[in-house]
């Protein structure tokens, strides 16, 4: 396992949340937001270690909910999990198909904001749920699905260009 990689993805994680809290025009026009994060972890577990998993599940987690009216650590079971999954039966997988890319991210994209969802319920907090709540829901499970392979493509281009071939 090369370390860059689990770098990189850390850094991505940050760098996704970050564009999600930031940048609000695409929330203001669709009406949901967007979850970048289930999607990476779709690629972690393809094409890294635990470590990375780990790390990217605990990060990406903490990163998401400092930034969210969830409590702290609420994201955190939800993203291992889908990458404990992935990880578990990533030989099963073809990882090179697109297809195969959108159907996990949008499968991790749908899973991570109902078991969220569960942990809130389970706690003294009360989610705002409603039908518009389906919306966001579809919504989120989509574009995650959509982003799944461009975390494939920007992931492959960047280890490309800093690695080496070994022949």
């Amino acid at each position: 396992m090369n370390p860059l990689q689990t770098f990189a993805i850390i850094l991505a994680a940050y760098l996704a949340v970050y564009f999600e809290t930031t940048f609000n025009g695409l929330r203001s026009f669709l009406g949901a937001q967007v979850d970048l994060l289930p999607s990476l972890m779709v690629y972690a577990g393809l094409s890294s270690g635990w470590p990375t998993v780990t790390g990217l599940a605990i990060a990406g987690g903490l990163f998401y909910d400092s930034q969210s009216a969830n409590p702290l650590g609420t994201s955190i079971l939800p993203l291992f999990l889908i990458g404990w999954v992935i990880q578990r039966y990533r030989g099963l997988i073809l990882r090179e198909q697109r297809f195969a890319q959108f159907i996990l991210g949008a499968g991790a994209s749908a899973l991570a904001p109902l078991m969220g969802l569960l942990i809130l319920i389970n706690t003294d907090k009360q989610p705002l749920i409603s039908w518009f709540s389906l919306w966001q829901w579809i919504l989120m499970a989509v574009l995650g699905g959509a982003s799944a392979p461009a975390w494939f493509w920007t992931f492959d281009k960047v280890s490309l260009a800093l690695s080496y071939s070994r022949t």
